[in-house]
This record gives structure tokens, C-alpha cells and sequence, in this order.
């Protein structure tokens, strides 16, 4: 018996089924599903098409088409239908991330016509916690960011991205895009720091949220600052105000060369349960 496949550009009145694919992994999935939640998957909305995989008429994999490409729930025969039309449509995204095996194989298929990459980070542990650190005391001077404070936080913001991307989020438009993500997540009450006589010492946002899993990112101390621990008591307190407000998990991913990073997360209490990848361009 033959089985059917398909692969189509997702319809608002898709969104219950989407949902269902992306809570089979609210963690890995938190970046996606935030952004469905919040915008449906209306393509203006959302920022990009959400590409469906079916097999015998029902959905089993997404591929959100956005400034991302990411790959959900998606097995080998998904991933290759996805580059399929990838490839159709061309590059259009800033990078590809998402579950290791996955975006491995994605950008396998990918690279004879989207490559060459400017870096590609093979193997990012995904780590999260379900408690507050028990080793770790949460640094008491870390707050949520005011919306008065743009001009505070955002030169740090363009510093950490800098430097962890490798090009400014200032090029292009000018910033627009970036200064207007960094303003909605200090809105939303998910950007945090230890400021000291007007500068950042440490800072993290909440990235994504969703009711069952969130996923910090940002984190970034200031290279004056760097060797006193601020990273891990920082961490410590954003943990802390993450699951008392927005999620019962919290999560992130890091890249495997910052060992002093993992170092430090696992002593915040952090742990790995898989691993993403990241082609940026």
C-alpha cells in the first residue's frame, strides 16, 4: 500500500493541527509555538509560512519559513520534502536552526545551492531546568528592564549580538527590525539586567514563551565585568522570575565551544536534554 504525501503552505484554519505537532515538543518547539500563539499562522502575521508535511492526509511535521527556517517534528521524509521546496523558493532567511539531526540534514540538502555558509554551528546543547538553582544565589540587583530604559539596555543588546552572530543587527535597516524586537521584550516585562551608574553588567531575555516551556536568551556580561560570577547569578535570578511568571521549564541552548558558559549553566542547576544547530548567512 502506497502512502500519500503532501506538503502545502499552512491556512489559519490549520492552526488547531499545527498546535498539535508543535506540543509534542513544548521545548524544543518554544520558539515556534510562542510565535503561533501569538500570531496564528496568518503569513503576515507571523512573519513567514508555516509549510505543512502530510502523510495520508494528516499533518505531521511544520517548517516555519520565516527571517528563520526551523524544522519541527520533522523525520527524514519531511526534512528532504522541505528542502524540496526550499530550494523552489530560495533563500530568503538569515539562517537555519533548529533540532540537530534535523537541520543537519536540511542543510545537507541545502548547501549545493544555498551555500556557502558564513558559520555553521553544528552541535548547540539544549539544556533546561524545572527549580531554582540550589547552589547558585540569584543576584538580587538583576530587574526587569523599563520601558523608559531603551537607550540603557539596547547598547548591550547590539553588543552581545555582535559578538555572539558576528555581524551588528544595526546593518541593513538600520536597526529597525532589532530595536523594535528588543523594545517588544522589554514591553512584554521579558528583558532583564543588572544595570550599575546607568550600565549594563549582566542581561538576558526571555525569547520565547509559551504556557508550557520558555526559552532564555541574550545572555551577556560586560567584558569589564567578566570573572565575578555575575553570569551565573544572574542566570540564577531570570530562572527565578522565569518560573514564577511565565513557565514551569525554562530552556536555552548554547554553543558547545563556550565551555565556560555550559560550566556555568549547569551550576545554575541546567541540564542537557538534546541538542539544536544553527547555519547562519
Amino acid at each position: 500500500m502506497l502512502t500519500q504525501t503532501t506538503t502545502r503552505v499552512l491556512e489559519p484554519s490549520d492552526l488547531d493541527a499545527a498546535l498539535e505537532v508543535l506540543g509534542r515538543e513544548p521545548v524544543a518547539n518554544a520558539f515556534v509555538t510562542s510565535r503561533v500563539q501569538v500570531a496564528g499562522l496568518d503569513p503576515w502575521r507571523l512573519g513567514g509560512e508555516m509549510w505543512g508535511y502530510y502523510t495520508d492526509g494528516r499533518l505531521r511535521s511544520l517548517c516555519y519559513a520565516g527571517a528563520n527556517l526551523v524544522p519541527v517534528c520533522a523525520d527524514t521524509d519531511a526534512v528532504r520534502a522541505f528542502a524540496d521546496r526550499a530550494r523552489r523558493t530560495g533563500r530568503r532567511c538569515s539562517s537555519i536552526v533548529g533540532p540537530a539531526e534535523a537541520t543537519r540534514l536540511l542543510w545537507r540538502l541545502l548547501e549545493p545551492s544555498w551555500g556557502p555558509a558564513r558559520d555553521v554551528r553544528s552541535h548547540q546543547p539544549l539544556m533546561v531546568t524545572e527549580q531554582s538553582s540550589a547552589e547558585v544565589r540569584p543576584d538580587p540587583l538583576v530587574r526587569r528592564i523599563r520601558k523608559d530604559e531603551m537607550d540603557v539596555i539596547m547598547p548591550a543588546c547590539v553588543a552581545m549580538f555582535t559578538e555572539e552572530v558576528g555581524v551588528s543587527p544595526m546593518a541593513g535597516d538600520g536597526g529597525l527590525l532589532y530595536q523594535a524586537r528588543v523594545a517588544e521584550l522589554v514591553g512584554t516585562g521579558r528583558s532583564f539586567a543588572r544595570v550599575e551608574d546607568g550600565k549594563v553588567v549582566f542581561k538576558a531575555e526571555i525569547g520565547a514563551a509559551t504556557a508550557r516551556a520558555c526559552q532564555i536568551q541574550g545572555v551577556w556580561v560586560d567584558p569589564e565585568f567578566r570573572g565575578r560570577g555575575h553570569s551565573e547569578t544572574g542566570m540564577a535570578a531570570v530562572v527565578d522570575f522565569a518560573l514564577r511568571d511565565v513557565a514551569p521549564v525554562v530552556s536555552l541552548y548554547v554553543n558547545d565551544f563556550n565551555t565556560a558558559a555550559r560550566a556555568a549553566y549547569r551550576r545554575v542547576g541546567f541540564r542537557e536534554v538534546g541538542a539544536f544547530m544553527s547555519v547562519l548567512f
